[in-house]
């Protein structure tokens, strides 16, 4: 038999979660911030350069001039009427960088959606399939793992004729190169998910198969996803910053890559021309830095472990080792 002791004086009248009282544990969110992602400043500062960065693309070719406009002045420093100054045949700095800024934004979005395309119909497919189809689909990923990444995409790109170089041969070589790793972190949580109760509910009641990967495994994937394809994205703007600085970049458009590679052409560094090669350098290391951080902030996401621990919540094991604790019990 089990009997509860009075309150003393003075505690009868005190409201739920006071001082000395016990709470019911509120740590679980409610509402909108159980779906809402958690804020952080470090996601705050990648979202915030990334969305620079993404303006200074779309919106900057509209208000600047012809990037292709050549003077007769040569080149030149900064000033009012060039704010980044001139190349050395008198093109405005300023109006390449929106256009370089444009293309590099452009080439590293078709790449990470082929990307993530390719790993998700390998992963995903693959690790549900199972049997001959997923050790297809494994044989195929580690293949493209062992091979080194950049000396295979520059050795392709090499094989391309220049004038037949473009955006779009650029972008199909970076996401043939660049999906195998994402493949194989979307089989592992394929294999995962596939076991669980609601897929297979959803083959018991006679589902397809691309409706129980569609309906069933992707939706929980939506994170993993995200993740990957941030990463595409800043793998194919470095990578194609570096094939353009070697002159195995598209040939018919501008990005930041060709920038400087014309600023090494031009012997910039030789001739203290900074405001021809810093500019473009400042941009992909900004963009490059917020995809980072968005990238780690989706890890966090993913893997709450990853996460700053907080302060500790009072927990009723602790209350109940509490010397201001008045509710006690005794067994009779």
């Amino acid at each position: 038999m089990t009997t509860q002791l009075p309150l003393p004086d003075g505690l009868a009248d005190l409201p739920p979660g006071a001082p000395g009282t016990t709470a019911p544990p509120s740590g679980r969110r409610t509402g909108w911030r159980a779906v809402l992602p958690t804020w952080t400043p470090k996601l705050a500062i990648g979202l915030g350069l990334v969305a620079a960065v993404a303006l200074f693309g779309l919106l900057g070719p509209l208000l600047a001039g012809d990037p292709n406009t050549i003077r007769n002045i040569g080149l030149t420093g900064p000033s009012g009427d060039h704010w980044l100054g001139t190349t050395q045949t008198g093109q405005d700095v300023l109006d390449q960088l929106t256009r370089a800024t444009r293309g590099s934004l452009q080439i590293g979005l078709f790449v990470g959606v082929l990307a993530t395309a390719l790993s998700a119909l390998v992963g995903v497919v693959g690790g549900y399939a199972g049997g001959l189809v997923d050790e297809a689909f494994s044989l195929l990923s580690n293949v493209m793992l062992v091979i080194p990444g950049l000396p295979l995409v520059i050795v392709i790109s090499g094989f391309v004729p220049a004038e037949q170089r473009g955006s779009w041969t650029v972008v199909l070589v970076l996401a043939l190169t660049g999906w195998a790793s994402a493949a194989r972190v979307l089989r592992a949580q394929t294999l995962s998910v596939r076991n669980r109760d609601y897929v297979a509910a959803a083959k018991v009641a006679g589902e397809k198969p691309w409706r129980v990967i569609c309906v069933e495994i992707l939706p929980n994937l939506l994170p993993v996803l995200a993740s990957q394809f941030v990463f595409s994205v800043v793998a194919a703007i470095l990578s194609e910053a570096g094939l353009s600085f070697l002159g195995l970049g598209a040939s018919n458009s501008s990005t930041l890559g060709t920038m400087l590679y014309f600023a090494q052409n031009g012997f910039a560094l030789q001739r203290d021309a900074w405001w021809w090669f810093v500019p473009p350098g400042l941009i992909i290391a900004a963009l490059g830095c917020g995809l980072a951080l968005v990238n780690l902030s989706l890890d966090e996401i993913i893997n709450p472990r990853l996460r700053r621990p907080g302060r500790r919540r009072n927990t009723p094991e602790k209350a109940d080792r509490s010397p201001n604790h008045a509710v006690r019990s005794t067994a009779a």
